[in-house]
């Protein structure tokens, strides 16, 4: 198993992978998503990771970034390119994807 170095990291993207999602085509969001970041040079600043069920599954295929804590529902592969070029590198989040964000009163 590969231990990566997160020094220098500033995003962690959350990919989930249950089984809803999954059926959702959640390999393809997987793989766009971490083309969309060697193509822009994004490796060494954002950390993806695969994970089991997110407990989102009516907002499948769901994708969370932190530490921006944002929430994007119905992620398919063409959203995921749009996250990185938007979210990841403009700071802009892709508010039409968009199923909750931090706010002063938590998750909304």
């Amino acid at each position: 198993m590969t231990t990566w170095n997160l020094n220098g990291c500033r995003r962690l993207v959350l990919m989930c992978n249950g089984d809803t999602c999954t059926d959702r085509h959640s390999n393809e969001v997987t793989v766009a998503l971490r083309r969309a970041l060697a193509a822009n040079g994004l490796d060494p600043v954002v950390h993806t990771a695969r994970t089991r069920c997110l407990g989102r599954c009516d907002d499948g295929c769901t994708v969370v970034v932190q530490s921006d804590n944002i929430w994007y529902r119905e992620v398919t592969p063409e959203v995921a390119e749009q996250i990185v070029a938007e979210h990841l590198l403009l700071d802009q989040p892709v508010l039409s994807h968009v199923s909750f964000a931090m706010t002063p009163d938590g998750l909304n």
